[in-house]
């Protein structure tokens, strides 16, 4: 089990970004949140199997179409076992 926070920076706002990061993740049973930013990021919490993660991860940095992402920052964080994934 691992958890990882990722800020997503670029035109990520308005393009379903949470929402499908929401879908894939329930689809890979990785656990956390997603919400919008002031700054105009996304921020999100993934936790899950490494590979799993690792897949959601990968797709942050691609985005959805219509998404234009310029960086991910992304840390690793002590996994607290959340349950379900939520748009804040």
């Amino acid at each position: 089990m691992v958890r990882r926070r990722l800020v997503i920076h670029g035109r990520v706002q308005g393009v379903f970004f949470r929402d499908t990061l929401r879908t894939l993740a329930e689809g890979n049973e990785v656990a956390g949140w997603a919400r919008n930013t002031p700054e105009g990021t996304v921020e999100a919490v993934l936790e899950g199997d490494e590979p799993a993660v690792a897949r959601l991860s990968a797709f942050a940095r691609k985005g959805p179409e219509g998404a234009r992402v310029e960086r991910v920052d992304e840390n690793g964080e002590q996994p607290e076992g959340v349950n379900g994934f939520a748009i804040r």
